[in-house]
């Protein structure tokens, strides 16, 4: 099967099971192994925003927004000639990929039958069950069970590692100008890791809110997890607003290693998180996916 990804987090479950020779087409975001990139067709581009602060970022995305123009780009005629049977996108966020509707207007256009499968998880029992899709629909149900059943088993663990302990307040931030705390499944992550989750939004979109805000949930731990970002870029925004909470354990974290892409990593970010929180109980973080700041 011929299989095109329109999300990084897409791209992570594809060749999470297994499907990687079969996807021919990604994202310009999409981390896809150096030895298969050559392989790989962009078929969505988007503007390089490296270099651009924080603020910088938002003002552009909220001005691209009031003007209805698009973030990202579908390249049509490359879509076209990978003459694709499924292609894998979202509705989740017009922040982090092409809405499903751009897509299925493209394909209508272009004259192209593939199948079109849009994964829209807002909770970590949802991000499962889209895996279970991906799985069914590219004809691999077995494998996608037998993936989801290992990372079920890698959650009991760490539940059972620190199972009584006391969970202390958390607040995660994913965004620093404006802060935004983490919403969808972020919460579920630092529930599943033995912590507390405060000003976040379970289950909903995050949403802009103040520094005095997120204070007064008087977090004891504070995750700094800008989306687009790895630990080199989260280490640089947390250090820029760890003074605002000088009672907290101020952390980095690789967020789109392990936090804000909804694919079979996030249980490497409930592990991470739990090695934060209850260091004594399960093993180490992985160098170089999270940092201590203040």
């Amino acid at each position: 099967m011929r299989l095109v990804s329109l999300l990084p987090s897409a791209t992570e479950i594809v060749y999470a099971l297994g499907l990687g020779d079969e996807l021919v087409g990604v994202t310009f975001e999409c981390e896809v192994p150096a030895a298969d990139r050559a392989g790989k067709a962009v078929v969505v581009g988007g503007r390089d925003t490296r270099g651009m602060t924080p603020g910088e970022i938002d003002a552009y995305v909220r001005e691209r927004a009031a003007a209805g123009a698009d973030l990202y780009t579908l390249h049509r005629d490359a879509l076209a000639g990978l003459d694709p049977e499924l292609i894998v996108t979202q509705d989740l966020c017009r922040v982090c990929a092409l809405p499903s509707g751009q897509v299925s207007a493209a394909l209508e256009h272009l004259g192209c039958r593939a199948d079109v499968l849009s994964l829209d998880p807002h909770t970590l029992d949802e991000v499962f069950d889209t895996v279970l899709a991906v799985g069914e629909r590219a004809g691999v149900p077995d494998r996608a069970h037998a993936l989801v059943d290992g990372l079920r088993a890698r959650l009991a663990a760490v539940s059972a590692a620190v199972a009584g302990r006391h969970r202390r307040r958390v607040a995660v931030v994913e965004w620093v100008d404006p802060p935004f705390p983490g919403g969808h499944w972020v919460p579920d992550l630092v529930t599943a890791a033995g912590g507390q989750p405060v000003a976040g939004r379970p289950g909903q979109r995050s949403a802009p809110t103040t520094w005095a805000e997120l204070a007064a949930a008087d977090p004891q731990v504070v995750l700094v997890t800008p989306c687009g970002f790895h630990l080199d870029g989260a280490v640089e925004q947390a250090r820029t607003v760890a003074g605002r909470f000088p009672g907290a354990e101020v952390w980095a974290v690789d967020a789109d290693a392990l936090i804000v892409r909804p694919g079979p990593r996030l249980v490497d970010g409930v592990e991470a998180i739990a090695a934060i929180l209850h260091p004594d109980a399960v093993p180490a973080a992985p160098a170089g996916s999270v940092a201590r700041v203040a």
